[in-house]
């Protein structure tokens, strides 16, 4: 269905100064192909405009967020036009959309610049997101190897983000992933500061280990979690899902998508580029990937049900699992913004959900989500403070 040519466009790798790759995964918008067919689709009730607002904790947003990780650079050597980028965070705003959800380490630096640009107009209606925790030079944005939250360099590090955001306050702060070196307290008391200062409002953490999120709640309520998670892989639901609810912490996923797979931009005879992350995920391997579509095939026939698009199934099956779970797709093409705001008018019932599950529990999925090298960064514990 979908050709390599179409699909130069995964995750970017993130290449430490050693060559070891410590990718910092990323949604990626398909291609011409997909893009027509979503733009075809039928529209559902609502698809003009996000419906319904959700809390993190006690932070409210809208139901669907918008990842803008891919803004500043789809793949090696293709760059979206910046004002098309522009015009795409602004037209979210124009349809519900008050979330939005950045990194540092995207670009590096650059997307937070893009982001800034695209909410001035109104900022002080929207959430903003940005992370802080990979080893990144605060002037140059040069990625070095390994993680750096040192408390002094958390706090020069968000100086550098409320510049290129165009604005005095991060709403959402997380640590992209724990530091092994430091322990979560120390981090923890780096943000309280910035919070007394105003720059922060609230925390979160991602990809943590269990015990690290406990010990960070503790010493700092923490707003939310973020994590992948999508019917390809449903890893939070054995234990981050419960501790989050326990905790009354707020959920959001990345790669709601599954990296474009959910939309039904792959089939059995995708090959994937060099340099796409996905070439060395093992669930998208040759092997894997007539297995795996299944999901692709629930999805579909459910769309047609329901007369939604598989994307815009996906994404709703992911907001019904609990109600403090905001999902933030990402996209660098309009028609599949529009698509994914759409999802929120897709709703199931009691009935309906509960045969979906059923369906849903039979097919099992082959393959791992990560690259051994990249998966070792998450689910890290923070050391025990002295």
């Amino acid at each position: 269905m979908a050709s390599e040519a179409i699909l130069r466009m995964g995750r970017r790798g993130f290449l430490g100064a050693t060559g070891s790759l410590a990718a910092m995964p990323f949604l990626a918008g398909a291609g011409s192909q997909v893009m027509a067919q979503q733009a075809e689709a039928p529209n559902i009730a609502g698809a003009a405009s996000v419906s319904g607002r959700r809390k993190l904790a006690s932070l409210e947003v809208s139901s669907i967020g918008l990842g803008v990780q891919n803004m500043s650079r789809t793949y090696q050597t293709i760059i979206p036009p910046r004002p098309e980028m522009i015009k795409i965070i602004r037209t979210a705003f124009d349809r519900g959309v008050t979330f939005f959800d950045a990194a540092e380490a995207y670009g590096p630096h650059e997307v937070e610049r893009i982001l800034g640009e695209g909410i001035a107009p109104f900022r002080d209606s929207v959430v903003i997101t940005s992370k802080f925790g990979w080893n990144i030079d605060l002037e140059t944005g040069e990625r070095r190897p390994g993680l750096n939250s040192r408390p002094d360099h958390v706090k020069l590090a968000v100086e550098g983000m409320l510049k290129r955001l165009r604005t005095d306050r991060i709403d959402l702060l997380y640590q992209h992933r724990v530091d092994p070196e430091v322990p979560i307290e120390d981090v923890a008391g780096a943000v309280k500061d910035l919070m007394a200062e105003g720059k922060v409002l609230h925390w979160g953490l991602s990809e943590m280990g269990l015990k690290t999120l406990r010990r960070a709640h503790a010493a700092l309520p923490v707003t939310a979690v973020q994590s992948e998670y999508s019917m390809l892989w449903r890893g939070p639901e054995q234990e981050v899902l419960p501790l989050c609810m326990e905790l009354g912490i707020g959920f959001v996923p990345w790669s709601p998508l599954g990296v474009g797979f959910l939309t039904g931009a792959i089939d059995a005879n995708t090959r994937f580029a060099e340099g796409d992350i996905r070439r060395l995920e093992t669930r998208f391997a040759p092997d894997n990937l007539p297995q795996n579509l299944a999901l692709v095939n629930l999805l579909k026939s459910w769309a047609e049900r329901k007369q939604a698009t598989p994307a815009q199934m996906a994404l709703a099956w992911l907001m019904a699992q609990r109600p403090w779970i905001v999902p933030i797709p990402g996209t660098t093409q309009m028609p599949h913004l529009i698509d994914n705001i759409g999802a929120t008018a897709v709703q199931f019932t009691p009935d309906e959900l509960a045969e979906f599950d059923t369906s849903l529990g039979a097919i099992q999925t082959k393959g791992a989500r990560l690259p051994e090298s990249v998966q070792v960064f998450s689910g890290v514990e923070a050391p025990e403070k002295a």
